[in-house]
């Protein structure tokens, strides 16, 4: 593993078990995300794709395997350690926004990092930045319910960055979208890489893995193809 890794995935397996079957989710899957670098996750619907994911973001544990994240190992640690981790290292941007309709963006963007302690000045400078950065900072005063669904996941977007996280996972990220919309936040993904930023996107469409460095397809829980870019 080398100094520039950030995610490293050894044998990792994840088996859900009922009284009458286990399900094998994911069968041994060996992984390495390197800082800085863009990675796309396909496969056809059952494959394990929001497994894998669930599992990067510290919201679930392998059944079987090795876990680390900058260099610590991550999957049997506490509940309360991984939160700590995930609010700090990880950011999360969902297909469905997952904002919270009672707050606005300014404090939607603001409450993760009121979580980890963060003092009111530097909130207040992280929030604006990471709003500015996505094209949303006339909107601060705006609920949900007042933005089209591309100016919700920019507000989404702009949460997960505001942390200055290790790494943005993103899942299904233009999944709720017209394809302008979809087309502009791909966009704005790609620009947030350039600028630096490690991205991981489970995607389904193979337009939008094309945008990727590298492009891996999970078939029955295996990583059965992976491909670097001609551009990468």
């Amino acid at each position: 593993m080398s100094q520039q890794t950030l995610i490293h995935l050894e044998d990792v397996k994840k088996v859900f078990s009922t009284d009458e079957m286990e399900t094998h989710a994911l069968a041994g899957i060996h992984l390495e995300i390197q800082r800085g670098e863009y990675i796309s996750i396909s496969g056809p619907s059952g494959c394990g794709k929001s497994t894998l994911l669930a599992i990067l973001g510290l919201l679930d544990s392998p059944s079987n395997g090795n876990y680390l994240l900058n260099g610590t190992r991550v999957e049997n640690i506490k509940m309360s350690e991984r939160a700590r981790i995930r609010n700090r290292e990880i950011g999360f941007i969902f297909q469905a926004f997952n904002l919270i309709g009672d707050l606005n963006v300014y404090e939607n963007v603001e409450l993760p990092l009121t979580y980890r302690g963060m003092p009111g000045s530097e909130r207040k400078k992280c929030v604006h930045e990471a709003l500015e950065r996505v094209g949303m900072s006339h909107r601060v005063k705006h609920y949900p319910s007042q933005l089209s669904g591309g100016q919700q996941q920019r507000v989404a977007v702009a949460r997960a960055l505001a942390g200055k996280p290790s790494i943005l996972l993103a899942d299904e990220p233009t999944g709720n979208l017209d394809s302008i919309n979809g087309e502009a936040v791909m966009n704005l993904l790609s620009e947030l890489h350039g600028e630096g930023a490690t991205i991981c996107m489970v995607t389904h469409d193979p337009r939008y893995a094309a945008r990727a460095e590298r492009s891996v397809t999970l078939f029955d829980g295996r990583i059965v193809e992976e491909k670097i870019a001609a551009s990468a």
